[in-house]
């Protein structure tokens, strides 16, 4: 299948092509293209610029070949499935009513057919290594889809769980009250809230900045996001083994300056999961975007490590959504040296050289 899709609205191709559906997730990252023919049906799950990260056939609407065509498969046109992969090998009609529902993380999405599910296709499906995506009409494993029956019951509660959460998050109140539930564990694990800023600019994810000034013994205030947690990172599943645990995420940074140049950080990091498709975690780094000198923190450092539990700084531990647990990451300066040192040994390289000095340096 050809790896780059239009993702304009429905309408002919100009090659008999017609692209019946287009539907952008609600972080703008990913789109799925649904587009059919007289012979047959296929959805795209696109990035940006229609670079294709996963497609699914989804009908036959002619009588199947014996086996694959190639001319189909090396044109721009949708597949057609083997007769040997296809509950209808005498083929079926036009696709009915189609409605997607997207993941909490935005990286796969579920396709349903007058609200029959119709098709998955998962962050993880990958047309490079034989995985396609799900499809219900389909036989076995094909190079153009696999079974949705036979991965039905490992699908079921992932796409019952993204029901419940875009059902919850679309009601009345359900920002305001996460935010709050954040802000009261904060509350009690850092100290008196001060400022509040907006890190989300009007886009999905909501993402707000608190900030906690130095109070008692504490001469460095401290910055969290606030939102981050609200949705689940994408991809985590493809790394860690227990995904609970590391799929929802917070960041914070302890600045003895000026709060406003250290917050910055969080407008750069703070959707960025979900906006690149990509997760953070414990020992990740990220190599500032701009030039050096523009860097928040100093244009002595190139980027920033996370990291998590770190001595001499508040305990954000103990708060937990949608049944995960949530890590808060602690944003901690590194030179563009320590950035290599990273990238060539790993991140505990460089945790000998981070004093407490710079563990409180932001800012």
């Amino acid at each position: 299948m050809a790896t780059n899709r239009p993702t304009g609205p429905a309408g002919e191709r100009g090659d008999g092509v017609e692209v019946v559906l287009t539907d952008v997730n609600p972080y703008g990252s990913r789109t799925l293209v649904v587009e059919r023919d007289e012979t047959s049906s296929v959805a795209y799950l696109c990035g940006p610029g229609g670079t294709v990260h996963g497609a699914v056939w989804l009908a036959n609407h002619r009588p199947a070949p014996d086996g694959i065509d190639p001319d189909r498969l090396n044109s721009a046109l949708p597949p057609m499935a083997p007769r040997a992969n296809t509950r209808h090998p005498g083929g079926r009609g036009p696709l009915g009513t189609l409605r997607p529902l997207w993941f909490e993380e935005g990286d796969g999405v579920a396709l349903y057919e007058n609200d029959e599910l119709l098709a998955v296709i998962p962050g993880w499906a990958d047309m490079s290594r034989g995985m396609p995506g799900y499809s219900r009409d389909a036989l076995g494993e094909s190079p153009f889809a696999w079974s949705l029956e036979e991965a039905y019951d490992g699908l079921a509660s992932r796409i019952a769980k993204a029901r419940a959460y875009w059902e919850w998050r679309g009601g009345d109140g359900s920002w305001a009250s996460f935010q709050q539930f954040v802000m009261g564990h904060l509350d009690r694990a850092v100290g008196t809230a001060g400022r509040f800023w907006d890190a989300g600019g009007g886009r999905m994810p909501a993402v707000g900045i608190t900030e906690r000034p130095p109070e008692r013994d504490r001469e460095h205030t401290i910055l969290s996001t606030v939102g981050m947690s609200c949705q689940r990172m994408p991809t985590v599943e493809q790394y860690i083994d227990r995904p609970d645990a590391y799929a929802r995420v917070e960041l914070a940074v302890a600045s003895p300056g000026d709060a406003r140049d250290a917050a910055r950080l969080f407008l750069w990091l703070g959707q960025y999961p979900w906006h690149s498709v990509t997760w953070l975690g414990h020992g990740h780094t990220a190599k500032w975007y701009h030039r050096p000198e523009t860097f928040p923190l100093g244009s002595a450092y190139g980027g920033v490590m996370m990291l998590t539990g770190l001595p001499g700084l508040p305990d954000l531990s103990g708060f937990s959504f949608g049944g995960d647990s949530v890590q808060w990451l602690w944003l901690i300066p590194i030179t563009p040296d320590e950035l290599s040192l990273v990238s060539a040994e790993g991140y505990r390289a460089v945790l000998p050289r981070l004093s407490a000095t710079r563990l409180t340096r932001a800012g």
